[in-house]
């Protein structure tokens, strides 16, 4: 394996800044840190690539999540249904991320990039949506939810990954009511998770580089703590805005690679 320059190692810290203000207001910064990666070491292999992406990651993704929860005045928490679905999407994570190697990634592109367009609709077409924080789920129900959901999306980020966020949120707010401030937070708490998982397989398998990983996950840490600062001070209408234009961008992408 080449060694990197200092100069690749801070244009990759620069795309790690911009996903981490991404991804600190409405997810989706693996749009930006992935193809980044990808593009700037070509002779890396692509686990290493995924490890060391994994590390900035988890670092933005945690502040973030940190200074949402700071931030919501007046928005309690449903702590034991975003554990639940935390420790249950860290599992999962855990097994999609040993389940890259045995089966094709190409077959979940026109699945997630379905979903994607049903997600973009809906909130396009309900201008309401995620306004307001009125949670429809309660008890063993809510529970059981959240297990569906930890285990879905967080075998989906071991195992394929970009969107994660995203997905998360519009879950949140469409099956729990949330509106998206308190969906941002709660999706952020299990993407923490679902992000250690991962890392933890990474490392386990000596793929990070962690000369490459630091410097972007200072980076990432930086953009996210502006971006949910952002979020919080613009309020739901904004991180509405936002989300729709993540998704749309997210849908042009993988529907250029799916269908190009």
């Amino acid at each position: 394996m080449e060694s990197i320059s200092l100069g690749t190692t801070a244009l990759l810290s620069v795309f790690a800044f911009l996903a981490g203000l991404i991804d600190g207001m409405v997810g989706g910064g693996g749009l930006i840190q992935l193809p980044a990666l990808l593009l700037l070491l070509p002779r890396v292999p692509v686990p290493t690539v995924l490890g060391t992406g994994k590390v900035a990651s988890l670092a933005g993704t945690s502040a973030s999540a940190f200074r949402y929860l700071r931030g919501l005045t007046g928005v309690p928490i449903r702590w034991r249904t975003v554990t639940v679905a935390a420790v249950v999407a860290g599992c999962f994570a855990l097994l999609g991320a040993r389940a890259v190697s045995g089966l094709n990634k190409e077959l979940v592109k026109p699945l997630v990039l379905t979903l994607l367009v049903l997600m973009a609709a809906y909130t396009f077409w309900r201008k309401d949506f995620g306004s307001l924080h009125a949670p429809r789920l309660h008890g063993s129900r809510e529970l059981w939810t959240g297990v569906a959901l930890g285990a879905g999306l967080g075998f989906y980020d071991g195992f394929f990954g970009p969107g994660t966020g995203s997905l998360l949120l519009f879950a949140f707010v469409g099956l729990f009511g949330y509106d998206f401030l308190a969906a941002s937070a709660s999706a952020k708490v299990v993407n923490v998770a679902t992000n250690i998982a991962g890392l933890a397989y990474f490392i386990s398998t000596g793929q990070v580089l962690y000369h490459v990983a630091v410097p972007m996950a200072v980076c990432n840490v930086l953009g996210s703590l502006v971006g949910a600062r952002l979020a919080l001070r613009q309020g739901t209408g904004f991180v509405r805005v936002l989300f729709l234009a993540v998704v749309s961008a997210f849908i042009l992408k993988l529907g250029w690679e799916t269908f190009s």
